[in-house]
């Protein structure tokens, strides 16, 4: 007798454990003592769904941004008009001869705030991006930081050549794929990340 008792000791213990194993919804578990099924918790259909990798643009393919292309626009960034001056290049005419086709130069609002508040050193530049040939994008944004509008719209907009001489908004600008740059070296405009397809000037 003491071998069957120590058998089903056993036996009840084996059982005890594997019961603990199983999970307290599962039919297999009497009804009385079974836990509700979990329910999953339903979607909001208005919440806001966060990824954590940006889309990339429709309009690139493969590595060609097939939204560039003549006539080219072009974001100008402060110090590139300033740059331009010191070099003595006319900015339109320059940007014709580095790219072989018509140029539009744009000019945001903040860039112009930037230049209006450098004072009466830099009336040259105000006077020429005043040019009617110089298109003009209204900002909605408050301040007048030019270098997140510009980040902003290419990273929106993959439309546009950045104009800039600027290190820190390069490198911001070189983190946005199918955006190139123009900026001013050896007395002449250098495009930088053209797709060799239309025609770009190699370094």
């Amino acid at each position: 007798m003491g071998k069957a008792r120590k058998t089903r000791k056993i036996a009840e213990k084996r059982f005890a454990k594997m019961k603990a194993m199983i999970s307290p919804s599962d039919p297999r578990i009497k009804a009385s003592q079974r836990a509700p099924p979990r329910h999953k918790k339903k979607e909001d259909p208005h919440a806001l769904k966060v990824n954590e990798a940006p889309q990339a643009s429709s309009a690139l393919f493969f590595q060609y941004n097939t939204q560039l292309g003549p006539p080219y626009h072009i974001l100008i960034d402060t110090n590139f008009i300033n740059f331009s001056i010191k070099n003595k290049l006319d900015i339109i005419q320059s940007m014709m001869d580095c790219l072989y086709a018509k140029c539009v130069p744009y000019i945001t609002d903040c860039v112009l705030g930037e230049l209006e508040k450098l004072g009466q050193k830099y009336k040259v530049a105000l006077r020429i991006i005043k040019d009617p040939r110089f298109e003009r994008i209204h900002c909605m944004h408050k301040g007048t930081y030019a270098d997140d509008c510009l980040v902003q719209r290419v990273t929106q907009h993959k439309c546009y050549i950045v104009a800039t001489n600027d290190k820190d908004l390069k490198r911001r600008i070189r983190k946005i794929p199918g955006v190139p740059i123009m900026y001013v070296a050896q007395h002449r405009y250098t495009i930088e990340r053209m797709p060799d397809a239309y025609g770009a000037p190699r370094e």
